[in-house]
């Protein structure tokens, strides 16, 4: 963790002076200091006032820069404090010397040189004082994070350059067990990316499902650490898989349904209205029958075939036979031929790749996820033309439907329970029970374009969810 710079701490005038108001008087070498002090300035009395007592060997304002040597060194040790209390108590020291006579004393050179070092030892010491407050501080936040580290109830592992755990949180350890550290975190995660595994799921050997985010760490130009958070999402992947068997039984109560009132609609009323359609047909060709009741028994006639129509028709978008007995391919046959036979819409279909069965879940959400977007283009876009493209891949099935109809605004929210909004909805519940994703592109007055991609296993993998 790196420590805040000399900008983010300011040392305010307040707080200078405090510290310099209490120097470190306890402790011996503060006083080992000024007593060295002591030492060069009598030194310095005595060459002015008997120059004869140490000769020649001092030249003339060594002793006043020697000052610099226990002033620093007080700097170092106790920053701005010390070195304000020895450049102080040299500066006592120095008056007698100072109030010498000129011949003596050398007054201009000894003051000029007490500048000099006042200046270094005010210089030197507030910044030895900086680092010194930056180095408490970023201790503190260093302190305070490793508290956070360690108290955490999630369990949290520090990976090293080579990805082997160099630290763990109290958590972790109790996940993991004592000998965590020093391990390759490939072999307890297997073959995951940690540069990139936001929102990765992992079950773990207590059975729990875990989320896994990084955060890397920069120590140093060279020290480049990456920390791991678990955080438990058992509950929350419950709740979720229960929410999709929820949805998935919907799906499968309401295909039954489908399938039921497809097989009645073909059983029982249409082919009533058929045997009625026959009889009125009989009726009209009984000899002696007047002109005017053959021609309404004639219309009446229509109206039943016009009722048996709507009901094959029916039947089939409840159910299409096609789907259960030749597949997917055929059953979008179908409906797009349906389509651009009424006229309404002129429709087409795309087949890439090489077309096969697929599996029976798949076959029938894919199936409606195209019969939605169909019925949307129609009935909501006032579509003149329809592009249905099915994609087959080696593990993937895409859809994309597009449409030239008057589209719609993402952005803006749909009226509570409109019919457009309700279709996608479930369309994308669709796709997400598959294992898939859907999305939806539109732009107003220009059309709108419906994307799926299945996975041809997805519902094996979304059983297993």
């Amino acid at each position: 963790m790196s420590s805040p710079t000399n900008e983010q701490i300011p040392l305010t005038r307040s707080v200078l002076l405090g510290r310099i108001l209490r120097p470190p008087v306890d402790e011996l070498p503060f006083w080992i200091i000024q007593i060295s002090l002591l030492v060069i300035v009598s030194v310095h009395y005595l060459a002015d006032v008997r120059p004869g007592f140490i000769g020649n060997s001092f030249p003339t304002g060594v002793p006043v820069a020697v000052l610099v040597i226990p002033i620093g060194y007080s700097a170092l040790r106790y920053g701005l404090v010390g070195s304000t209390a020895t450049m102080a108590w040299a500066i006592v020291l120095w008056l007698p010397d100072l109030l010498l006579p000129h011949d003596q004393g050398h007054v201009t050179d000894d003051l000029l040189n007490l500048s000099i070092v006042l200046l270094v030892a005010i210089i030197f010491g507030r910044r030895i004082e900086r680092e010194r407050v930056n180095q408490s501080r970023a201790l503190a936040v260093q302190a305070g994070y490793r508290r956070l580290f360690e108290s955490n109830r999630s369990p949290i592992l520090v990976l090293d350059n080579d990805d082997i755990i160099s630290d763990a949180n109290p958590a972790a350890f109790e996940l993991f067990g004592p000998t965590i550290i020093g391990r390759s975190g490939h072999v307890i995660f297997g073959d995951v990316d940690f540069n990139q595994p936001q929102g990765h799921v992992l079950t773990l050997a207590n059975g729990h499902d875990y989320r896994l985010d990084s955060v890397a760490i920069a120590l140093g130009a060279s020290d480049q650490r990456r920390q791991l958070n678990l955080e438990d999402v058992t509950e929350e992947r419950s709740e979720e898989r229960r929410s999709r068997q929820f949805a998935r039984q919907i799906v499968e109560v309401e295909e039954a349904q489908r399938r039921q009132l497809a097989r009645e609609l073909h059983d029982e009323p249409l082919q009533l209205f058929l045997h009625l359609a026959r009889r009125i047909e009989t009726l009209s060709a009984v000899p002696g029958v007047p002109r005017e009741v053959v021609s309404a028994l004639e219309e009446a006639r229509g109206q039943s075939l016009d009722a048996a129509s709507r009901l094959r028709t029916l039947a089939r978008d409840l159910r299409p036979p096609a789907l259960d007995q030749l597949g997917l391919v055929a059953a979008l046959s179908s409906l797009v031929a349906h389509l651009d036979a009424d006229g309404e819409l002129s429709a087409q279909l795309e087949v890439r790749g090489v077309a096969r069965r697929l599996m029976p879940d798949v076959e029938l959400g894919a199936f409606r996820i195209v019969q939605e977007s169909c019925n949307n283009a129609l009935r909501h876009a006032n579509a003149t033309h329809l592009n249905v493209i099915v994609a087959f891949s080696d593990d993937l099935l895409e859809l994309t439907i597009v449409d030239d109809g008057k589209g719609f605004d993402l952005g803006e929210s749909s009226p509570p329970g409109s019919l457009p909004s309700l279709g996608i909805i479930g369309m994308r519940e669709r796709a997400r029970l598959l294992g898939g994703t859907l999305s939806v592109h539109s732009t107003p007055g220009v059309g709108t374009v419906v994307q799926a991609a299945l996975g041809l296993e997805a519902s094996t993998s979304a059983q297993t969810l």
